[in-house]
């Protein structure tokens, strides 16, 4: 057996039915252990997640916390990944509500990542913090299972640099410019005896230089530039989305309808036996997972930065961040794919089915197809080149700090690898090893275990002290406690 082909095999055990029958089941026991926070909160999480809490210690403001957690989360997956989901050999339109359902559960998840993430991190005489799984592992589990806090920060170093963060994201920027410039590959340039498009190299280089000029400026200036990307694309994306829909309005109904019907259906599903509704739940669950990283433990790292006190509510503005990345941006890419018949469509060209962007690709043409069909391609290709930007930017983050915890704080150690990143986006676009992907993939499961395991273990306390907030909210959090805290 090739080493690819191992690498699949252990990626296909990592990534199987039981580690996403744990994520699950955290995101269920933790929604009737909160007494449905995610439905019943939400109101007031939205509004927390614009007003910055005053007093609040910390690097970046709680909006700005969530934007550099969502320049993580919303890239290529919502748009590519949503696509392969509904796809008719895949998951079909049923897949979309076991998303939701993930999703949903998945806020009671990344809440309670988010208010570990600020009752456990640290916050050094300078101001700088440091908070994270990690933290939280060792501070609220206990000093014995700092090797388990270890395990994570390793796994979580590997994803940045290996792959979620650089190799897949400059691969897909770099894709979706020459896709839309140079589809035929006519301008090319020989580098080491292989041919490479013009669009490729330029993007590419252009990609690199501006994540170096932000990422050298450290999580200040990541949280800035997020602020701004993540919120203006978001809003872009899905107000073309949204045009879309109204635009063929009298689809929707019908769209709605198969998402339901399918996503219970005991049909077989195309290309197997297995009956549709499995095929969908997996994919679907699956998709959503990736999509948001709820119970990954990657999000709580940028959470730990906020300028906030308050756990439950930094809690409430993390959980948000699940919202938006899944319940309104994925359902916006899999409405429109399903309305507009996208997902089962073939090429002409090849006589398959589309697959991967070129499904959403498809659906944009059809949904505007009184528009030249460049005009809808070129803005679906910018929403990617953003989105895949700000991923880069929100990774580098996770993997310094992971780093910075095994390195025990050194600088010197967190600057090389802020080197290697940066050289990594740079050789990127000319990577075609698949299994660099796959491995990065591998880490990215494994980071979940040492997560999920705090999360069920510290879950009393999370419980505890949010009913006590809501209780009484004006006295659980008050300045005293938490500067008595941040001594001890």
């Amino acid at each position: 057996m090739s080493f690819g082909k191992i690498l699949e095999s252990i990626d296909d055990i990592v990534w199987g039915i039981p580690l996403i029958v744990i994520i699950m089941s955290a995101g269920i026991y933790l929604t009737f252990r909160l007494r449905l926070l995610q439905i019943i909160h939400l109101p007031k999480a939205l509004k927390f997640m614009f007003k910055n809490e005053e007093g609040g210690k910390g690097e970046i403001s709680s909006f700005g916390a969530l934007c550099t957690a969502l320049s993580a989360t919303i890239g290529t997956g919502n748009i590519v990944g949503v696509a392969t989901a509904v796809g008719i050999l895949s998951g079909g339109p049923g897949a979309l509500f076991w998303m939701w359902l993930a999703a949903f559960l998945g806020m009671a998840t990344k809440y309670a990542e988010g208010f570990l993430a600020i009752k456990y991190r640290k916050i050094d005489e300078n101001g700088h913090v440091c908070g994270g799984p990690f933290y939280y592992i060792e501070n609220g589990m206990g000093p014995k299972w700092k090797w388990l806090a270890k395990i994570f920060a390793f796994f979580g170093a590997c994803v940045g640099l290996f792959g979620i963060g650089t190799f897949s994201q400059i691969n897909g920027i770099s894709s979706a410019v020459q896709n839309f410039f140079d589809p035929a590959r006519e301008h090319t340039v020989r580098i080491f005896g292989t041919e490479y498009t013009v669009a490729v190299i330029v993007s590419g280089f252009i990609v690199t230089l501006c994540a170096a000029l932000v990422i050298i400026g450290g999580i200040k200036r990541i949280s800035g530039v997020s602020q701004v990307i993540v919120p203006f694309m978001a809003v872009v994306y899905i107000v073309t989305c949204l045009a879309l829909v109204i635009i063929n309005i009298e689809k929707l109904p019908s769209a709605v309808s198969m998402i339901f019907s399918q996503a219970f259906s005991f049909k077989a599903a195309a290309g197997g036996s297995l009956p549709m509704i499995f095929v969908a739940m997996q994919k679907g669950v699956a998709r959503g997972i990736f999509s948001n990283e709820s119970g990954l433990g990657s999000a709580p790292i940028a959470a730990a930065a906020a300028k906030s006190n308050n756990p439950v509510r930094q809690g409430l503005v993390s959980m948000c961040g699940t919202f938006i990345d899944t319940i309104i941006v994925c359902t916006m890419t899999g409405i429109s794919i399903i309305m507009m018949g996208s997902y089962d469509a073939v090429n002409p060209a090849t006589g398959k089915y589309y697959e991967g962007v070129e499904v959403t690709t498809h659906a944009f043409r059809e949904g505007f197809s009184f528009l030249p069909s460049a005009i809808p391609a070129f803005v679906l290709m910018v929403c990617l080149v953003f989105f895949a930007f700000t991923t880069i930017l929100g990774w580098n983050y996770y993997g310094e700090r992971c780093l910075e915890y095994l390195s025990g704080g050194k600088a010197g150690a967190v600057k090389i690898y802020r080197f290697f990143y940066i050289l990594a986006v740079f050789i990127g676009p000319y990577m075609t090893v698949s299994s660099v992907w796959t491995i990065a993939d591998i880490f990215n499961g494994l980071m979940a275990l040492p997560n999920l395991a705090a999360l069920f273990a510290l879950s009393p306390v999370i419980v505890r002290e949010t009913r006590q907030y809501f209780r009484k909210p004006e006295d659980i959090y008050s300045q005293d406690r938490v500067a008595s805290a941040s001594e001890d």
